[in-house]
């Protein structure tokens, strides 16, 4: 009788398991999905927007989340993919998960999103995104044990990786001196309409990620000043009263497509209200996004992407306000207002920081240059990324070819003399040859023809 009931149970038990093993391969498979990765990092870009994050100090944002999820998917894929110990400055080995439960699919996204809830204000929009999360995990019928493993190792990883961005000087750049305006006609005063300080004069100070240093690209020197007619700064100053006074509608058109100001005043009279946009590096944020659907990447190359590209914004944003605050090279509108139109408005609103170089030229061919490494010379794209602000869509045969016109854009809206956009663009280039041949995120797979070199 015994064995006549243990002969009954057996077919039971195996139809369980059987029925186990295919709800995990279910699962498993939909978290693949790189649209889980993708919401997430839309869900942070809305946060920076919202919470009017400076440009620099949106490239802090998007860094440290992601090189989380980063360090978290690799370690189910570390034969194509490196960990960045030893690549980026300071991280250091990352927790190994003792639980076989975690997904680390999931870990990824849990973790991205607990470091990014550290690095921005409005906390209560993060937290409304991971309970809509958590609906769409039950929906997929993630077992309660993996859910719950993923979370814990997210926990861990996230202590991790926020433990290594305190130390980065941005605290302590926060009790740093602003800048002192000086009276001299060469130097960066505040501009119309808000007179704001000078937004971030000390970001010098943070620490790369991969450049030796704050200025290890440094652009060659700028003109030196001189009013006199035809000298080349005065011939780059006429310039730009020039352009602005004949803009054609599509320079028009690219100049408020590039405008990325995050936070722009309009002043009516005694009234004054404020529109928000995405900054330049949000702007690249959502080219990555383009290209990683169109190359339909995988869950982990989606945020090996994202990865590369916020280094190469992070690592360019400090290079360029190195320049920015050693040289204090005074805008266009300031000198134009004083010396040749006081009326005179360019077409953008002036940011708050000094002119050289071109902030939209350095960050935007460092990038350029990194998604050219991922995807190819002649990826041509769609750019959507500023419909969701009010503006349309521009075709671009390479990233490189958006990185250009991200640069004119600059003196189209009449906030930069072409000096600062052709030597930005230089700088760039060389920050995002460098990060491309020391970053190595991908494993290069040992060849036989490549043992025999």
């Amino acid at each position: 009788m015994k064995i006549n009931l243990c002969l009954f149970f057996i077919p039971f038990l195996l139809l369980l398991n059987c029925s186990s093993n295919e709800t995990d391969l279910v699962y498993k498979e939909k978290l693949q999905n790189p649209e889980f990765f993708q919401s997430a990092m839309q869900n942070l870009t809305d946060i920076v927007v919202y919470d009017i994050f400076s440009p620099p100090v949106a490239s802090r944002v998007y860094l440290y989340p992601t090189i989380a999820a980063y360090e978290v998917v690799r370690q189910a894929s570390p034969q194509e993919f490196n960990s960045l110990v030893g690549q980026v400055k300071g991280l250091t080995p990352f927790p190994i998960p003792t639980n076989e439960n975690v997904d680390f699919n999931l870990a990824a996204i849990y973790t991205f999103n607990i470091v990014g809830k550290a690095l921005i204000f409005s906390e209560d929009k993060m937290k409304k995104f991971e309970l809509d999360f958590e609906k769409k995990i039950k929906t997929i019928k993630v077992p309660r044990r993996v859910d719950k493993a993923s979370k814990e190792y997210a926990v861990q990883a996230a202590n991790a990786i926020k433990e290594w961005s305190t130390k980065d000087m941005y605290s302590q750049t926060r009790t740093f001196p602003k800048y002192t305006i000086q009276e001299k006609d060469q130097f960066w005063k505040p501009t119309p309409p808000d007179y704001m300080d000078g937004i971030e004069p000390h970001w010098k100070e943070i620490r790369t990620m991969v450049l030796d240093s704050s200025n290890q690209f440094a652009p060659k020197p700028p003109l030196a000043f001189d009013l006199t007619k035809g000298s080349p700064f005065q011939k780059q100053l006429w310039e730009v009263f020039e352009v602005i006074n004949n803009l054609d509608e599509n320079q028009i058109e690219i100049a408020k497509f590039w405008d990325c100001n995050p936070y722009v005043t309009h002043h009516r009279g005694h009234a004054m209200f404020a529109t928000k946009k995405i900054t330049p590096g949000g702007h690249w944020i959502g080219i990555t996004a383009i290209a990683t659907r169109q190359a339909k990447s995988s869950f982990v190359e989606t945020i090996n992407a994202y990865t590369n590209v916020s280094i190469a914004l992070f690592d360019a944003f400090i290079s360029c306000w190195d320049e920015k605050w050693n040289t204090l090279i005074v805008r266009p509108e300031t000198l134009i207002n004083e010396h040749y139109d006081e009326e005179w408005l360019p077409l953008l609103q002036t940011p708050p920081f000094p002119e050289y170089t071109s902030g939209h030229s350095v960050i935007s061919r460092a990038a350029a240059v990194t998604l050219t490494d991922l995807y190819g010379e002649d990826f041509s794209f769609t750019d959507t990324t500023e419909v969701a602000y009010g503006l349309g869509e521009r075709e671009y045969t390479s990233f490189i070819h958006a990185s250009e016109e991200a640069a004119i854009s600059r003196l189209y809206g009449g906030i930069h003399y072409m000096m600062a956009i052709e030597e930005g663009v230089a700088q760039g280039q060389a920050i995002g040859e460098y990060l491309v041949n020391r970053l190595q995120t991908k494993v290069n797979p040992i060849t036989e023809e490549s043992k025999v070199k």
